[in-house]
Protein backbone atom coordinates (compact mmCIF):
# COMPACT_ATOMS: atom_id res chain seq x y z
CA UNK A 1 0.00 0.00 0.00
CA UNK A 2 1.69 2.92 -1.20
CA UNK A 3 2.25 6.22 1.20
CA UNK A 4 0.92 4.76 4.28
CA UNK A 5 2.75 5.17 7.26
CA UNK A 6 2.01 2.99 10.71
CA UNK A 7 0.75 4.37 13.56
CA UNK A 8 0.25 2.90 17.08
CA UNK A 9 -0.01 4.27 20.48
CA UNK A 10 1.29 1.64 22.34
CA UNK A 11 4.70 2.86 19.75
CA UNK A 12 4.91 6.23 21.54
CA UNK A 13 5.02 4.84 24.99
CA UNK A 14 7.65 2.35 24.27
CA UNK A 15 9.59 4.83 22.79
CA UNK A 16 9.52 7.08 25.64
CA UNK A 17 10.18 3.77 28.09
CA UNK A 18 13.35 3.52 26.33
CA UNK A 19 14.46 7.37 26.78
CA UNK A 20 13.88 6.57 30.54
CA UNK A 21 16.20 3.41 30.36
CA UNK A 22 13.65 0.86 30.36
CA UNK A 23 14.98 -2.19 28.84
CA UNK A 24 11.53 -2.92 26.59
CA UNK A 25 12.69 -4.22 23.12
CA UNK A 26 11.25 -2.86 19.73
CA UNK A 27 9.97 -6.17 19.29
CA UNK A 28 7.76 -6.48 22.16
CA UNK A 29 5.76 -3.99 21.67
CA UNK A 30 2.12 -5.03 22.29
CA UNK A 31 -0.19 -5.00 19.13
CA UNK A 32 -2.89 -1.80 19.02
CA UNK A 33 -6.45 -4.05 19.06
CA UNK A 34 -8.82 -1.34 18.19
CA UNK A 35 -8.08 2.48 17.20
CA UNK A 36 -10.36 5.68 16.30
CA UNK A 37 -9.84 6.86 12.42
CA UNK A 38 -10.89 9.93 10.45
CA UNK A 39 -11.17 9.15 6.60
CA UNK A 40 -11.28 12.28 4.75
CA UNK A 41 -12.73 12.39 0.55
CA UNK A 42 -11.27 15.34 -1.19
CA UNK A 43 -12.70 16.38 -4.50
CA UNK A 44 -9.53 17.37 -6.20
CA UNK A 45 -11.08 17.66 -9.67
CA UNK A 46 -10.23 20.98 -11.54
CA UNK A 47 -13.15 22.83 -12.60
CA UNK A 48 -13.63 24.12 -15.61
CA UNK A 49 -15.57 26.71 -18.23
CA UNK A 50 -16.54 24.39 -20.78
CA UNK A 51 -17.61 20.73 -21.70
CA UNK A 52 -15.66 20.01 -25.01
CA UNK A 53 -13.28 21.26 -27.82
CA UNK A 54 -11.65 20.80 -31.02
CA UNK A 55 -10.82 22.66 -34.07
CA UNK A 56 -11.61 22.95 -37.85
CA UNK A 57 -9.32 22.60 -40.71
CA UNK A 58 -9.15 24.68 -44.02
CA UNK A 59 -12.62 24.61 -45.96
CA UNK A 60 -12.10 25.88 -49.20
CA UNK A 61 -15.61 26.69 -51.63
CA UNK A 62 -16.90 23.99 -52.33
CA UNK A 63 -16.20 21.47 -49.77
CA UNK A 64 -17.21 20.46 -46.12
CA UNK A 65 -15.77 19.57 -42.82
CA UNK A 66 -17.82 17.39 -40.08
CA UNK A 67 -17.03 17.03 -36.11
CA UNK A 68 -18.38 14.88 -33.75
CA UNK A 69 -19.06 15.02 -29.77
CA UNK A 70 -21.40 14.21 -26.65
CA UNK A 71 -23.54 16.91 -25.52
CA UNK A 72 -26.67 16.89 -22.77
CA UNK A 73 -29.41 18.66 -22.67
CA UNK A 74 -28.40 22.51 -21.30
CA UNK A 75 -25.36 22.59 -23.86
CA UNK A 76 -24.62 24.69 -26.44
CA UNK A 77 -21.97 24.76 -29.50
CA UNK A 78 -19.91 27.90 -30.66
CA UNK A 79 -17.40 27.84 -33.25
CA UNK A 80 -15.77 30.57 -35.46
CA UNK A 81 -13.65 30.46 -39.00
CA UNK A 82 -12.26 33.33 -40.55
CA UNK A 83 -13.59 34.66 -43.76
CA UNK A 84 -10.19 34.43 -45.90
CA UNK A 85 -11.22 37.41 -48.14
CA UNK A 86 -11.30 39.93 -45.27
CA UNK A 87 -9.02 41.35 -42.83
CA UNK A 88 -11.22 40.36 -39.70
CA UNK A 89 -14.50 39.05 -40.72
CA UNK A 90 -15.40 35.55 -39.18
CA UNK A 91 -18.61 33.07 -39.23
CA UNK A 92 -19.71 32.09 -36.22
CA UNK A 93 -23.00 31.88 -34.32
CA UNK A 94 -24.17 33.89 -31.92
CA UNK A 95 -22.30 34.84 -28.55
CA UNK A 96 -23.92 32.06 -26.87
CA UNK A 97 -23.67 29.46 -29.75
CA UNK A 98 -26.48 27.04 -31.19
CA UNK A 99 -28.86 24.75 -28.23
CA UNK A 100 -28.01 21.70 -28.84
CA UNK A 101 -31.46 20.40 -27.69
CA UNK A 102 -34.96 22.07 -27.67
CA UNK A 103 -37.07 23.41 -24.96
CA UNK A 104 -38.61 20.24 -24.45
CA UNK A 105 -35.53 18.13 -24.65
CA UNK A 106 -35.36 17.12 -28.05
CA UNK A 107 -32.35 17.34 -30.19
CA UNK A 108 -31.61 19.92 -32.52
CA UNK A 109 -31.33 18.74 -35.96
CA UNK A 110 -31.46 19.68 -39.81
CA UNK A 111 -29.66 22.53 -41.16
CA UNK A 112 -28.94 25.61 -38.97
CA UNK A 113 -27.55 28.03 -41.32
CA UNK A 114 -29.74 30.49 -40.53
CA UNK A 115 -28.02 31.00 -36.84
CA UNK A 116 -24.82 31.90 -38.56
CA UNK A 117 -23.51 35.44 -38.91
CA UNK A 118 -20.49 36.89 -40.78
CA UNK A 119 -19.43 38.89 -37.53
CA UNK A 120 -16.68 41.90 -37.68
CA UNK A 121 -13.84 41.24 -35.05
CA UNK A 122 -13.52 44.58 -34.86
CA UNK A 123 -9.12 44.23 -34.85
CA UNK A 124 -8.31 45.45 -38.50
CA UNK A 125 -10.05 48.08 -40.52
CA UNK A 126 -11.93 46.42 -43.54
CA UNK A 127 -11.06 46.74 -46.62
CA UNK A 128 -12.94 45.83 -50.12
CA UNK A 129 -13.55 41.86 -49.61
CA UNK A 130 -11.29 39.99 -52.22
CA UNK A 131 -8.84 42.52 -53.12
CA UNK A 132 -7.74 44.21 -49.79
CA UNK A 133 -3.87 43.94 -49.74
CA UNK A 134 -3.79 43.59 -45.70
CA UNK A 135 -6.00 40.55 -46.69
CA UNK A 136 -4.78 37.27 -45.63
CA UNK A 137 -4.17 35.92 -49.80
CA UNK A 138 -2.53 39.34 -50.44
CA UNK A 139 -0.54 40.47 -47.47
CA UNK A 140 2.99 40.50 -46.80
CA UNK A 141 3.05 38.80 -43.70
CA UNK A 142 0.40 38.05 -40.72
CA UNK A 143 -0.55 41.05 -38.51
CA UNK A 144 -0.45 43.80 -41.05
CA UNK A 145 -2.96 46.45 -41.56
CA UNK A 146 -3.96 49.29 -39.86
CA UNK A 147 -5.78 48.49 -36.29
CA UNK A 148 -8.79 49.48 -35.12
CA UNK A 149 -10.79 48.89 -31.81
CA UNK A 150 -13.73 48.27 -32.25
CA UNK A 151 -16.13 45.60 -30.16
CA UNK A 152 -17.39 42.45 -32.02
CA UNK A 153 -20.57 43.00 -34.11
CA UNK A 154 -22.21 41.64 -36.64
CA UNK A 155 -20.75 43.51 -40.00
CA UNK A 156 -21.85 46.60 -40.80
CA UNK A 157 -19.33 48.48 -43.59
CA UNK A 158 -19.41 50.34 -46.62
CA UNK A 159 -18.88 46.97 -48.64
CA UNK A 160 -21.19 44.20 -50.16
CA UNK A 161 -21.37 40.65 -48.87
CA UNK A 162 -23.21 37.26 -50.64
CA UNK A 163 -26.00 36.54 -47.81
CA UNK A 164 -24.35 34.34 -44.75
CA UNK A 165 -26.52 31.61 -46.25
CA UNK A 166 -25.46 31.74 -49.76
CA UNK A 167 -21.70 31.33 -48.67
CA UNK A 168 -21.70 28.94 -45.85
CA UNK A 169 -24.31 25.75 -44.68
CA UNK A 170 -24.22 24.20 -41.02
CA UNK A 171 -25.85 21.34 -40.61
CA UNK A 172 -26.43 18.94 -37.27
CA UNK A 173 -27.14 15.44 -37.24
CA UNK A 174 -28.23 13.55 -34.06
CA UNK A 175 -26.21 9.83 -33.79
CA UNK A 176 -28.43 8.78 -31.19
CA UNK A 177 -27.79 8.95 -27.74
CA UNK A 178 -26.08 12.25 -26.87
CA UNK A 179 -23.32 12.11 -29.80
CA UNK A 180 -23.77 14.34 -32.50
CA UNK A 181 -21.79 15.54 -35.71
CA UNK A 182 -21.92 18.67 -37.43
CA UNK A 183 -21.41 19.39 -41.16
CA UNK A 184 -19.63 23.11 -41.88
CA UNK A 185 -19.93 23.18 -46.04
CA UNK A 186 -18.05 26.60 -47.84
CA UNK A 187 -21.07 27.13 -50.00
CA UNK A 188 -19.20 30.05 -51.86
CA UNK A 189 -17.76 29.27 -54.97
CA UNK A 190 -21.34 30.31 -56.84
CA UNK A 191 -21.58 33.78 -55.06
CA UNK A 192 -19.31 37.06 -56.04
CA UNK A 193 -16.58 36.52 -53.24
CA UNK A 194 -15.40 32.80 -53.39
CA UNK A 195 -13.38 32.77 -50.49
CA UNK A 196 -11.66 29.17 -48.06
CA UNK A 197 -12.49 29.66 -44.09
CA UNK A 198 -10.03 29.62 -42.54
CA UNK A 199 -9.25 26.50 -39.54
CA UNK A 200 -11.08 27.60 -37.07
CA UNK A 201 -12.34 26.76 -33.29
CA UNK A 202 -15.57 25.08 -32.09
CA UNK A 203 -16.41 24.90 -27.82
CA UNK A 204 -19.15 22.54 -26.33
CA UNK A 205 -20.63 24.88 -23.57
CA UNK A 206 -23.46 25.89 -21.15
CA UNK A 207 -26.12 28.23 -22.36
CA UNK A 208 -25.51 31.05 -20.53
CA UNK A 209 -21.86 30.82 -21.43
CA UNK A 210 -19.49 33.23 -25.10
CA UNK A 211 -16.50 31.17 -24.84
CA UNK A 212 -15.44 32.81 -28.24
CA UNK A 213 -16.73 36.57 -28.26
CA UNK A 214 -19.06 38.96 -26.51
CA UNK A 215 -21.34 40.83 -28.73
CA UNK A 216 -20.66 44.64 -28.25
CA UNK A 217 -17.01 44.06 -26.56
CA UNK A 218 -13.26 44.00 -27.57
CA UNK A 219 -12.20 40.62 -29.13
CA UNK A 220 -9.90 38.79 -26.54
CA UNK A 221 -6.58 38.19 -27.85
CA UNK A 222 -7.52 34.64 -29.48
CA UNK A 223 -9.85 35.90 -31.84
CA UNK A 224 -8.02 39.10 -33.55
CA UNK A 225 -5.31 36.38 -34.90
CA UNK A 226 -7.76 33.60 -36.07
CA UNK A 227 -9.61 36.38 -37.35
CA UNK A 228 -7.37 38.48 -39.07
CA UNK A 229 -5.09 35.97 -40.15
CA UNK A 230 -6.92 32.40 -40.02
CA UNK A 231 -4.65 31.65 -36.60
CA UNK A 232 -6.42 29.20 -34.49
CA UNK A 233 -3.92 28.39 -32.13
CA UNK A 234 -4.43 30.92 -29.43
CA UNK A 235 -7.44 30.80 -29.13
CA UNK A 236 -7.46 26.82 -29.69
CA UNK A 237 -4.89 26.78 -26.80
CA UNK A 238 -6.71 29.20 -24.49
CA UNK A 239 -10.31 27.29 -24.70
CA UNK A 240 -8.66 23.37 -24.54
CA UNK A 241 -7.24 25.08 -20.91
CA UNK A 242 -10.53 25.61 -19.62
CA UNK A 243 -11.99 22.76 -21.18
CA UNK A 244 -12.68 19.21 -19.76
CA UNK A 245 -14.61 17.11 -17.11
CA UNK A 246 -15.29 17.57 -13.51
CA UNK A 247 -18.09 16.29 -11.28
CA UNK A 248 -19.60 16.97 -7.56
CA UNK A 249 -19.59 13.57 -5.35
CA UNK A 250 -22.86 13.01 -3.79
CA UNK A 251 -23.20 12.14 -0.22
CA UNK A 252 -22.27 8.57 0.32
CA UNK A 253 -22.18 5.44 2.86
CA UNK A 254 -19.41 4.08 4.46
CA UNK A 255 -18.98 0.10 6.78
CA UNK A 256 -16.78 -1.44 9.16
CA UNK A 257 -16.28 -4.60 9.95
CA UNK A 258 -15.07 -7.66 8.05
CA UNK A 259 -18.04 -7.51 5.33
CA UNK A 260 -18.79 -4.76 3.07
CA UNK A 261 -22.61 -4.25 3.71
CA UNK A 262 -22.07 -1.45 0.88
CA UNK A 263 -21.94 -3.14 -1.86
CA UNK A 264 -20.45 -6.76 -2.92
CA UNK A 265 -18.28 -7.00 -6.41
CA UNK A 266 -19.76 -9.01 -8.73
CA UNK A 267 -23.08 -9.39 -7.53
CA UNK A 268 -26.56 -7.06 -8.34
CA UNK A 269 -26.98 -3.98 -6.17
CA UNK A 270 -29.84 -3.94 -3.82
CA UNK A 271 -31.74 -1.35 -3.46
CA UNK A 272 -30.13 1.25 -1.25
CA UNK A 273 -27.03 1.32 -3.57
CA UNK A 274 -28.85 1.66 -6.22
CA UNK A 275 -30.58 4.88 -5.08
CA UNK A 276 -26.88 5.87 -3.85
CA UNK A 277 -25.04 5.41 -7.19
CA UNK A 278 -27.99 6.32 -9.32
CA UNK A 279 -29.27 9.81 -7.65
CA UNK A 280 -26.89 10.32 -4.97
CA UNK A 281 -29.16 9.53 -2.05
CA UNK A 282 -27.35 7.56 0.58
CA UNK A 283 -30.31 7.96 2.90
CA UNK A 284 -31.05 4.05 2.79
CA UNK A 285 -27.30 3.14 4.69
CA UNK A 286 -27.01 3.50 8.39
CA UNK A 287 -23.32 4.79 7.94
CA UNK A 288 -23.40 8.18 6.19
CA UNK A 289 -21.42 11.07 4.80
CA UNK A 290 -22.90 13.74 3.63
CA UNK A 291 -22.17 17.16 4.94
CA UNK A 292 -18.98 19.29 3.63
CA UNK A 293 -16.23 20.32 5.69
CA UNK A 294 -16.73 23.59 6.83
CA UNK A 295 -20.95 23.47 6.17
CA UNK A 296 -23.45 23.10 8.48
CA UNK A 297 -25.91 21.36 5.98
CA UNK A 298 -25.92 18.42 4.00
CA UNK A 299 -24.44 18.95 0.22
CA UNK A 300 -22.82 17.42 -2.54
CA UNK A 301 -19.03 17.42 -2.62
CA UNK A 302 -18.03 20.28 -5.31
CA UNK A 303 -14.61 20.49 -6.48
CA UNK A 304 -11.76 21.94 -3.75
CA UNK A 305 -14.37 20.72 -0.46
CA UNK A 306 -13.99 17.28 1.29
CA UNK A 307 -16.26 15.13 3.48
CA UNK A 308 -14.81 13.62 6.15
CA UNK A 309 -16.20 10.90 8.66
CA UNK A 310 -15.18 9.09 12.27
CA UNK A 311 -15.51 5.63 13.41
CA UNK A 312 -13.63 3.19 15.80
CA UNK A 313 -12.72 -0.05 14.73
CA UNK A 314 -11.08 -3.10 15.71
CA UNK A 315 -8.24 -5.50 14.49
CA UNK A 316 -9.87 -7.64 11.70
CA UNK A 317 -12.47 -4.56 10.46
CA UNK A 318 -12.17 -3.47 7.35
CA UNK A 319 -13.47 -0.28 5.69
CA UNK A 320 -15.62 0.00 2.56
CA UNK A 321 -17.06 3.11 1.32
CA UNK A 322 -19.11 4.37 -1.53
CA UNK A 323 -19.94 7.67 -2.64
CA UNK A 324 -21.57 8.51 -6.52
CA UNK A 325 -19.78 10.31 -9.11
CA UNK A 326 -22.82 12.65 -9.92
CA UNK A 327 -21.92 13.19 -13.31
CA UNK A 328 -22.12 9.55 -14.67
CA UNK A 329 -25.65 7.31 -14.55
CA UNK A 330 -24.49 4.64 -11.78
CA UNK A 331 -20.69 5.14 -11.06
CA UNK A 332 -19.21 5.26 -7.81
CA UNK A 333 -15.68 6.01 -6.77
CA UNK A 334 -15.06 3.76 -3.57
CA UNK A 335 -13.30 1.22 -1.94
CA UNK A 336 -13.93 -2.81 -0.90
CA UNK A 337 -12.93 -4.11 2.25
CA UNK A 338 -9.77 -2.16 3.10
CA UNK A 339 -7.89 -3.43 6.20
CA UNK A 340 -7.49 -1.28 8.98
CA UNK A 341 -4.79 -2.98 10.58
CA UNK A 342 -1.42 -3.95 9.18
CA UNK A 343 0.93 -5.99 11.71
CA UNK A 344 -1.32 -5.23 14.64
CA UNK A 345 -1.02 -1.35 14.20
CA UNK A 346 -3.40 1.23 12.55
CA UNK A 347 -2.97 2.32 9.43
CA UNK A 348 -2.33 6.18 8.41
CA UNK A 349 -1.68 7.88 5.40
CA UNK A 350 -3.49 8.51 1.94
CA UNK A 351 -5.13 5.19 0.07
CA UNK A 352 -5.92 6.56 -2.95
CA UNK A 353 -4.25 3.42 -4.22
CA UNK A 354 -7.13 1.46 -2.88
CA UNK A 355 -9.90 3.63 -4.17
CA UNK A 356 -11.54 2.81 -7.58
CA UNK A 357 -14.34 3.79 -9.85
CA UNK A 358 -16.98 1.16 -9.64
CA UNK A 359 -20.45 0.57 -12.09
CA UNK A 360 -23.19 -0.74 -9.61
CA UNK A 361 -24.56 -2.25 -13.12
CA UNK A 362 -28.03 -0.43 -12.39
CA UNK A 363 -28.59 2.11 -15.31
CA UNK A 364 -26.99 1.60 -18.92
CA UNK A 365 -23.93 4.18 -19.31
CA UNK A 366 -24.15 7.29 -21.12
CA UNK A 367 -21.17 9.61 -21.75
CA UNK A 368 -20.20 11.50 -18.75
CA UNK A 369 -21.31 14.80 -18.06
CA UNK A 370 -23.44 14.68 -20.84
CA UNK A 371 -26.12 11.63 -19.93
CA UNK A 372 -29.45 13.05 -20.11
CA UNK A 373 -30.71 10.45 -17.45
CA UNK A 374 -27.98 11.60 -14.98
CA UNK A 375 -28.69 13.48 -12.18
CA UNK A 376 -27.66 16.84 -13.12
CA UNK A 377 -30.15 16.92 -15.92
CA UNK A 378 -32.25 14.12 -15.78
CA UNK A 379 -35.97 15.22 -15.44
CA UNK A 380 -36.73 12.97 -11.93
CA UNK A 381 -34.85 10.56 -9.73
CA UNK A 382 -34.01 7.28 -10.97
CA UNK A 383 -34.76 7.50 -14.78
CA UNK A 384 -32.74 5.88 -17.28
CA UNK A 385 -33.04 2.14 -19.26
CA UNK A 386 -32.75 -0.14 -16.35
CA UNK A 387 -29.21 -1.92 -17.01
CA UNK A 388 -29.84 -4.99 -14.36
CA UNK A 389 -26.16 -5.90 -14.81
CA UNK A 390 -23.25 -6.37 -11.71
CA UNK A 391 -21.28 -4.31 -9.78
CA UNK A 392 -17.72 -3.87 -11.14
CA UNK A 393 -14.59 -1.99 -11.60
CA UNK A 394 -15.69 0.17 -14.51
CA UNK A 395 -13.32 -0.76 -17.00
CA UNK A 396 -14.63 1.10 -19.90
CA UNK A 397 -15.29 4.67 -18.90
CA UNK A 398 -15.71 7.62 -20.99
CA UNK A 399 -12.86 8.70 -23.04
CA UNK A 400 -13.12 12.17 -20.96
CA UNK A 401 -12.49 10.66 -17.32
CA UNK A 402 -9.37 11.30 -15.74
CA UNK A 403 -7.72 8.83 -13.48
CA UNK A 404 -8.70 8.13 -9.73
CA UNK A 405 -6.14 10.04 -8.47
CA UNK A 406 -7.34 13.01 -10.36
CA UNK A 407 -10.59 13.16 -8.90
CA UNK A 408 -10.17 12.61 -5.57
CA UNK A 409 -7.69 12.15 -2.65
CA UNK A 410 -8.52 10.02 -0.23
CA UNK A 411 -6.71 9.69 3.26
CA UNK A 412 -6.89 7.80 7.03
CA UNK A 413 -5.90 8.87 10.55
CA UNK A 414 -5.89 7.62 13.99
CA UNK A 415 -6.64 9.23 16.77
Amino acid sequence: MKNVRLFSFSAIIASLVMLNGCDTKEDEMPETMSSEFTVTIENIFEAKDFFNTGTTGLITPGNSETFSFNAGIGHSLSFATMLVESNDLFYSPDENGIPLYDEDGNPVTGDVSTMISLWDAGTEINEAPGTGPNQPIRQSEMNTGPSENNPVNIVNDAFNYPSTQESIKVEIAHDGGTMFTISITNTSENTELPSPFAPGVWVIHNLDQMPIFSINEIAGIGLEPLAEDGDNSILNTEVMNNTGFFSPLAPGAFSIGTDNIIFMDGQSAGAALESLAEDGDASGFDNVFNTPIGMTSPGPLLPGSAYSFTFTAEKGDKLSFASMLVESNDWVIGTDKLELFSNGMAISGEITGDVYLYDAGTEEDEYAGAGNNQPLRQSEPNTGIDEEGIISMEANPSDNIPSITEMVRVTISPM
